[in-house]
């Protein structure tokens, strides 16, 4: 073998060398990489709880925290904990609880998904039977909202919000919606069970930021849903459940407390039990306006029908009256039903007319409904 020969060879060998070398290096930084990861993944999950406040013993700087449960406890703080501050969250070790540092988890909901935002399009001409509900909600609600300088001038504050209260179906809803739209508000709806039921652990900071929510969209109405199931009278805290909604009432206490009477945000509750309400809710300075909300009389029964038949085409051999003394004692959300039911019956039949028989075979329809609403209450309840 020639020298050249030689030398190339050489140089080929010791190129493949630093070949190897690299890529061995690569393969260290792999396996470092994923012993890394290994250790990582074996260490235990930390707690996210809240600071509650801090104290000191003989030992030096402890703190007070609250874990998801709503249990408090006193624990040690690591000496790498920053950022600590009452209020704050925080993470700890799971089995003595010792804070390991702050954190910032996203405190803020994307509030528009748990609530239902807009401008309706309901208004007073929508809703028969309740002239004296519709003037009391006007005086209270629309008029601060459309003239506040009057009240001021008087030197009154109007009611921060109202309780709607009455049987299921009568026109509370209605009503709500129809205030937003005559005083062009955002309508933030809420349904308080749902909120109760679906955000343990956070039904508190959820309220809070719903009327920040509102005060952005000013002005609103918050319409709070079945608010007696956040605000039924309060009890002996047993279960962390029960604790859960004592703090997200307590919070929406605090909110509505936070108004400002002429403020452009005004609070509507409705329930059907209002002999379950907690005093505090209606106590002077809160929804202190109570408004019923009954099923409608028989003239209230006529402009309701009337309403919802309005575009419907009606048979002159329909004896109006007759009708009328059936359903009485409906509530509008039922005499509503019998009229949808009574067009699909004359649709079932390929007309556009709809004759008086299919008023009574509505009307009969409901009653069966009704009572087997009122069968699986009894079955769950009595």
């Amino acid at each position: 073998m020639s020298t050249k020969a030689a030398k190339e060879s050489n140089d080929k060998f010791l190129q493949n060398i630093a070949a190897m070398e690299e890529e061995n290096q690569l393969l260290r930084q792999s396996v470092e990489q994923l012993r890394s990861e290994i250790d990582r993944y074996r260490n235990p999950a930390l707690l996210v709880a809240e600071l509650i406040d801090f104290t000191e013993d003989d030992r030096g700087k402890k703190a007070i925290i609250r874990v998801p449960n709503g249990n408090k406890f006193l624990v040690d703080i690591s000496s790498d904990a920053e950022n600590l501050k009452p209020g704050s969250s925080i993470v700890v070790e799971q089995k003595n609880l010792t804070v390991i540092d702050s954190v910032n988890e996203g405190t803020k909901f994307n509030v528009e998904q748990f609530v239902i935002m807009k401008k309706p399009d309901t208004c007073w001409d929508d809703i028969g039977g309740l002239d004296d509900q519709i003037l009391e909600i006007q005086e209270v609600i629309e008029l601060p909202l459309k003239k506040p300088e009057l009240f001021k001038k008087v030197g009154i504050q109007p009611p921060k919000g109202i309780l709607l209260y009455g049987p299921p179906g009568t026109g509370k809803t209605l009503m709500a919606k129809a205030v937003a739209r005559s005083t062009n508000s955002t309508f933030i709806e809420v349904v308080g069970s749902e909120l109760v039921q679906k955000f343990i652990g956070e039904g508190a900071k959820l309220v809070k930021e719903i009327f920040e929510l509102a005060r952005e969209k000013a002005p609103a109405i918050v319409f709070i849903d079945e608010i007696d199931s956040l605000a039924a009278k309060r009890i002996e805290l047993g279960t962390s459940g029960e604790r859960e909604v004592q703090r997200t009432f307590m919070q929406f206490l605090a909110e509505i407390d936070g108004f400002n009477n002429l403020g452009n945000v005004k609070i509507i509750g409705a329930t059907n039990r209002r002999d379950i309400l907690d005093p505090a809710i209606i106590r002077p300075g809160r929804l202190d306006r109570l408004i019923e909300v009954p099923t409608p009389d028989i003239e209230g029964t006529r402009k309701i029908f009337s309403i919802h038949t309005q575009n419907m085409k009606i048979s002159k051999l329909v004896k109006k009256e007759k009708i009328m003394k059936l359903i009485e004692g409906y509530s509008g959300a039922e005499i509503k039903a019998v009229c949808t039911e009574a067009g699909y019956f004359a649709i079932r039949e390929n007309r556009t007319t709809i004759k008086e028989n299919d008023f009574l075979e509505a009307i009969k329809k409901v009653q069966r409904e009704e009572l087997m609403e009122g069968r699986d209450y009894m079955q769950m309840f009595g």
